[in-house]
Parts: structure tokens; sequence; C-alpha cells
């Protein structure tokens, strides 16, 4: 029998979220704190729901799909709100990447909450995506999950997979919207190429400087869904506002994902994480260093820092990885300095990583592998090339991107 994946179901999911909260404020940029008297100044959509007496869920027979970051502004857990809410009959739980208290690095089995009795589908181990097995029984799924705003990583895959499974049986779907750590207003390209996979589930840039409320929205409408979906809007979010503008306690919605710090730097270092590099995975600052047993860090250091990246620099570092690649392994290789965040453009960043390891050791340069992530054939050759990079960068990508932006601003929730 597989093991539970989520034992103690109430305070064991509250206790592990304000530990992951603390570790989080440690390893990066420190939110913002609201006094004891001042309540947070955005209120997530869990919030909103329970405030307006759960309307959308009464007399419904609900799956919740959820981790440790579906918490409300006082820290209790979506899960337990939704057990004690009058009318609402909780069925099933639904657990994405990395299990419901976001601790798993690897695939996960089914499971059963003792406290509980619910049963625990994993929707990253043997399917990712709920079966009609898993679904039996459930008139309504809910989804909240903290996302961090990068096409790759995998939570908006878990959201549109549920998706496409609910329209065939008429199960409705309600998000509760939280915010976009990185704001709402910052957006790269370019456009994937490819659509449906895990980290490419629809025609988005890397950056897409979305809500996982509007994300929605837009699958709904461009995929053609026919999901009965209700977005539970914020209150008190502006697209400007970054994570440690919202009054928000930082919950590490993934084992290497610390800090706001790490979110931001997270689409440009993460492209290259497909080589043979280290990206940090294994030490405390996941996403701010990168290195190779083989990689001279001085060298990388002074190629990258000459380009004079926006809001960016690179200083020589050495360490040890305790886990993950090169684990117990010496690499040499750079610490990323963020400077500014607002000038920081993590395309062109990432896309100069990826550049200049390539010039230093094309023999441990995979394009297949970055390119999966950047999920745009040609521009990650372009950066490669020594001459005029840039203008052919954009022209392989900008009018797609342009036209995403006025399709964007269609589903806009804030201003």
């Amino acid at each position: 029998m597989t093991p539970p994946l989520y034992g103690r179901a109430h305070r064991g999911l509250v206790v592990a979220a304000v530990l992951l909260s603390i570790i989080g404020v440690a390893a990066g940029q420190a939110p913002r704190a609201s006094s004891p008297e001042e309540p947070p100044a955005v209120r997530c959509g869990v919030d909103v729901l329970a405030r307006d007496g759960f309307r959308p869920l009464v007399g419904r027979r609900v799956g919740l799909i959820t981790n440790h970051t579906g918490v409300d502004q006082s820290g209790r857990a979506t899960l337990d709100l939704l057990r004690a809410a009058p009318g609402v009959t909780l069925v099933a739980l639904f657990s994405p990447e990395h299990g419901l208290l976001g601790t798993k690095d690897e695939k996960i089995g089914h499971g059963t909450d003792p406290n509980t009795g619910l049963r625990i589908w994993s929707l990253y181990g043997e399917t990712k995506r709920p079966t009609a097995e898993m679904l039996e029984g459930i008139d309504t799924l809910v989804y909240d999950i903290q996302d961090i705003g990068t096409r790759f990583y995998t939570y908006i895959a878990t959201l549109g997979y549920a998706m496409e499974e609910a329209a065939p049986r008429n199960i409705r779907v309600v998000v509760l919207d939280r915010p976009n750590p990185i704001t709402g207003t910052r957006v790269f390209g370019p456009l994937s190429e490819r659509t449906g996979e895990f980290t490419s589930y629809d025609h988005l840039p890397l950056v897409h400087g979305m809500t996982v409320g509007e994300l929605a929205k837009m699958f709904n409408a461009e995929r053609n869904l026919g999901v009965d979906l209700v977005v539970v809007h914020m209150e008190g979010w502006k697209r400007r506002m970054w994570w440690d503008e919202t009054g928000l306690t930082w919950i590490n919605p993934s084992p290497n994902m610390r800090s706001l710090t790490q979110a931001t730097l997270y689409p440009a270092v993460g492209l290259v994480e497909a080589c043979k590099v280290s990206v940090g995975r294994g030490t405390d600052t996941p996403f701010e260093r990168l290195g190779a047993p083989w990689l001279d860090g001085r060298r990388l250091a002074a190629r990258l820092n000459a380009r004079d990246l926006p809001g960016v620099r690179f200083v020589p570092f050495t360490f040890t990885p305790q886990s993950s690649k090169h684990a117990g392994k010496l690499c040499g290789g750079v610490q990323v300095l963020l400077l500014d965040r607002e000038r920081f453009d993590p395309l062109e960043t990432g896309l100069a990583i990826a550049a200049e390891l390539e010039a230093l050791h094309p023999e441990s340069f995979d394009y297949e592998n970055v390119d999966k992530l950047l999920m745009h054939t040609g521009v990650l050759r372009a950066a490669t090339q020594p001459a005029d990079a840039a203008d052919r960068i954009q022209k392989t990508w900008k009018a797609d991107f342009e036209a995403f932006l006025v399709l964007r601003a269609k589903y806009l929730l804030y201003e």
C-alpha cells in the first residue's frame, strides 16, 4: 500500500507552510511585513471565497487541487476551510508536482489522508491529469496553488490538464486567484511553438505576466475547452506589485524556489539547467548560481559582465551541491547578483548565459534540451552566433509576441 503523502491534514499542513515561509524569508528577499494590527494589502481568492460564504461551492461535491501554498491570510489551509464550510462536501485531494507539502523532487504515488480518510490523487506520477476514476463523484474542482509567473513552471499545466478533463464531464472548475509574484506587467518572449506539454501548456512567452485566474480564462476561451469556469478574484492586488509589496508571506512553492529573488532569476537561469551545469539545486541559493566541475567561473563571469546586461552582475564562485546535478563535486561557476529587478531582462540574460556556455564549452552544450524549455526554434541558435545576434533574435519572434500582448489584454482581471 502506498504510504500517505499528507499525514495530519490540518495542523501538519499549516505548520509546514509556516516553516517553509520562515525558510523562504531567510533565504532571500524579505517581504515587507504588515503590522499585527494591519491585514495584508492583498486578499487572495481563498480569502474572498471564505468571506463570501463559499457561494460557488455550496451544495457541491468538491475535489481540491492544492499544495502547501493553498492557505488564507491567517495561514489556514484551504483544505481545512473547505472541510468546515457549510454546504460544501470535500470528496478528494489532488497534488501537483512536489506533492501536497511541496517537498518532493521525484514522481509521487497516490495516498490516503489518515486524519480525514480523503483520497489523495497524485497528478505527478503515473499520470499528470485526473482520470475518470479520480473524478468519480466530483462535480466541482477547486484549484488553489501559488504560481511564479514562468511558462515552464509546471503548476499551470496541471491547471490546464484538469480543465481539459473537467469539461467533457460537466465538472465546474473554480480557480482561487493568487498574485503573480514577479508582477503582472513584466512579459518576455518568445512564445512557445508547442502546446499541451507539461512545461509548455499553451502559446505563452517565457514570462507571461498573468495570474492563474487570468490564465484559466485564456485557456478556456482560446483552447475552446468549454469549462464551467469560476475565477474568484483577488482584492487589493495591482499588476505592478512585486510579491514583497503585497503584505503576504512568502511560502516556498517548490523545494528549490525559496525567495522572490530566485523566482525573478528562474526564467533566465532555469533555461540553462537543461545543459550539463548545476543551477544551485542542493545548495542554499538555487537559481542564484550556476556551475560545473569543468567550468572556469572567472572566464564566464568576465564574458557575461562584458555584455553589461541590465540589472544583473556575475561574480566568480565555487560551490559543492549536496544533491541533484554534480552532487558532491566542487563546481566552478558564477553567483548571479540581481541588482535591479525592474531593469532585469530574463530572456536576454538567459540567452547570454547560454551563448557564453556554448562559446566556452561547446562539447558540453545541449541545444536540444535548452530548446525544450525555450520552445522556439531558432532563437537559441541565433543567440549563440556572434554577428547581429540581438536583431536576429528579435525578428524571429517579435510579431507573435506583439500579437500575444493584444490577446492577453482580453483576459486581464486587474489594473
